[in-house]
């Protein structure tokens, strides 16, 4: 054997083992990568926290698109409204033409007028310029009604086209954050997977006791306050404002579902639309867009009932009722609760009605 083929056999035994090598690497990386280590107790609490709060927010920008889509689909259908009626004045105009075609041709035999009026093609017709000139008097007056009524709905329908495109775009885009808010609560079953069967139990445990407790502060018919209630804040409220925070406090310990706006369950800008629906004010289901529902007021003049905000940009919302005090529906995994004003950044507040 050659020293060239000897040293060519080694060379190709060499990127075997090397090859080898690290294809075994990859296999150790990535296996290590994939055998995540189970974590304890507490870092999956914080951890199933944390991706439930970001879900949280995603739903609050998705609930925001909702507002967007159902205005689209209102433009739709007024569009698609104004397209049947200036239809059916098209298809008025066009029979009148043809009566007058049948018309001319019973007194003076048919014509080529009388067949471009009668032709099955109207946009045809419409493009002779010269066409114009063989009518008078009814002929033309017709002529030009249909021109403006043709133009019209033409007008609608290129407006309606472009409305659908702006819909669809915007259903996507909600699609898309949908996909999201999973993603995260199922990243966060994940994380609880990992634990023994006693720790999901505990954990399991401690949301229920959370959602009794949040449950007993609940105010008894009439919106008195329970024994069980004591740190509840009692600050006066304007009547309009005491309504929407009774309705709020007499969701406690309802869970937390996305766009859910009640009566068993709500996501945060659902429970602040349902307390003050109960006050007779008609806030968005969007935290968002409720932030310019209202008049502004500082963190200073905060009133019971005031909505306030956090997060920047907006993505949570809850009720003030005093003594730095909100009522709040926090995120998946949770109940509506009652909570400290700084548990969350604070951005702004307004004053509905």
């Amino acid at each position: 054997m050659s020293i060239g083929r000897v040293n060519r056999t080694k060379g190709i035994a060499l990127a075997a083992i090397t090859s080898t090598a690290v294809a075994a690497g990859v296999f150790f990386i990535q296996g290590a990568a994939d055998a995540d280590p189970k974590p304890t107790l507490e870092q999956a609490r914080k951890q199933v926290a944390a991706l439930q709060e970001k879900a949280g927010a995603i739903g609050e920008t998705a609930n925001d698109l909702t507002g967007q889509i159902t205005a689209a689909q209102t433009r739709v259908n007024a569009l698609k409204a104004g397209i049947a009626k200036q239809q059916t004045q098209v298809d008025a105009v066009k029979q009148q033409i043809g009566s007058l075609a049948v018309a001319g041709y019973q007194t003076s035999g048919i014509s080529t007028t009388a067949q471009l009026l009668l032709s099955t093609n109207p946009d045809q017709f419409l493009s002779q310029a010269s066409t114009a000139q063989a009518f008078a008097g009814q002929q033309n007056s017709a002529l030009r009604r249909f021109q403006v009524a043709q133009g019209k709905l033409t007008d609608l329908q290129a407006s309606e086209q472009t409305e659908l495109a702006a819909l669809k775009a915007v259903q996507a885009q909600q699609d898309a954050l949908k996909k999201q808010i999973q993603d995260n609560l199922d990243a966060a079953q994940k994380v609880l997977d990992k634990l023994s069967a006693d720790e999901r139990k505990r954990l399991d445990e401690e949301a229920a006791k959370e959602a009794e407790k949040s449950r007993a502060q609940r105010p008894t018919r009439g919106g008195d306050r329970t024994s069980e209630d004591k740190n509840l804040p009692n600050v006066p409220a304007s009547a309009r404002a005491q309504i929407a925070i009774n309705a709020a406090l007499s969701q406690l310990g309802d869970p937390y579902v996305w766009g859910a706006t009640g009566p068993n369950s709500y996501d945060c800008s659902g429970l602040t639309m349902y307390a003050w629906g109960k006050a007779g004010v008609s806030l968005s289901h969007s935290s968002k867009a409720q932030a310019g529902e209202g008049r502004r007021v500082s963190r200073a003049d905060l009133m019971p009932g005031d909505l306030v905000f956090f997060y920047t940009p907006i993505t949570h919302v809850g009720i003030y009722l005093g003594n730095g005090r909100i009522v709040h529906a926090p995120r998946p995994g949770k109940s509506v609760e009652i909570s400290p004003l700084d548990e969350n950044p604070y951005n702004s507040a307004v004053r509905p009605g």
